[in-house]
């Protein structure tokens, strides 16, 4: 599920990151960032799951 990536974009996280930024660096904003749009994307497809399920599955308090 890759998103198109839009030059503009690309070159917008580039440029936030502070001038002795790493590979590293810019591989993890690369992750964060598709990690958030993947959520978005399954929010507004509606899968998701209710937070008081989820404390129940693992026997956390509501």
């Amino acid at each position: 599920m890759s998103a198109v990536v839009r030059k503009k974009d690309a070159h917008r996280l580039v440029d936030q990151l502070p001038a002795d930024a790493t590979w590293e660096d810019l591989m993890h904003e690369i992750y964060v960032r598709e990690a958030i749009e993947s959520g978005l994307e399954d929010s507004r497809a509606g899968r998701t799951t209710d937070v008081k399920e989820i404390r129940g599955k693992y026997g956390l308090p509501e």
